[in-house]
């Protein structure tokens, strides 16, 4: 029989904060970046494009070494949030939050602009002739037209999450032992199968979230 032991449901907890709070990081970036990228046209857009997609094409390595000078308590920015906001990310749980946002951010972005794309500009046309302004018609008539496009992002923000490895590495505090980790952490050539129970436990959470993802059924709701 299987059983959890404390350190498995420690691993399940950190793996679900990490997921939750990444992608409550992510999602109001990734709404705002995916709408100038899909309706603003302007110098320098393929280079913010790009920049976007960048975590896609750099080793996941590289991404948390370069989040980890840019938010290090030594670095110019990790430095004037820690002072002025008592915000730390370098070797905290919430550095490996945002190691996982910066991952998922790509694929989150993506997902959005592509829902963005299908919205029937006409309805925000007719929306306007109404007198509904700028922002009144985004949250009233775009954002719930986009529905399925949060669920879609949301779903890959969260597998990111869950198999994201050498980024948050970087980033975590000591002991900060997501379900990823633990897996890398115990596999060894002699002693692979310590490893089994959390990679058994990664796709148990992650199998039932990519099943939803190609469910049709919540589309047509």
């Amino acid at each position: 029989m299987f059983e959890l032991s404390p350190q498995d449901w420690t691993a399940i907890a950190l793996s679900l904060r990490v997921a939750v709070v990444s992608t409550l990081i992510a999602l109001p970036f990734g709404i705002a970046i995916a709408t100038v990228l899909a309706r603003a046209s302007f110098w320098g857009k393929s280079a913010l494009d790009a920049l976007v997609h960048l975590p896609l094409v750099l080793p996941p390595v590289v991404t948390g070494y370069l989040l980890l000078i840019t938010f290090g308590r030594k670095a110019p920015v990790g430095a004037f949030l820690a002072d002025h906001f008592g915000i730390v990310f370098s070797f905290r749980w919430t550095g490996a939050a945002l190691a996982c946002a910066v991952m998922g951010f790509p694929l989150m972005v993506r997902s959005i602009r592509i829902s963005l794309d299908t919205v029937d500009r006409r309805l925000e046309e007719a929306a306007r002739t109404l007198g509904a302004g700028p922002l009144d018609r985004f949250v009233s008539v775009t954002l719930p037209l986009m529905r399925n496009g949060f669920i879609v992002a949301w779903v890959l923000m969260f597998l990111q999450t869950m198999k994201e490895l050498p980024a948050t590495l970087l980033l975590r505090p000591v002991g900060f032992d997501t379900l990823a980790i633990r897996v890398w952490m115990e596999a060894s050539e002699e002693y692979y199968q310590l490893a089994a129970p959390s990679a058994l436990l990664i796709v148990l959470l992650g199998l039932p979230t990519l099943l939803l993802l190609l469910s049709k059924d919540w589309r047509a709701a």
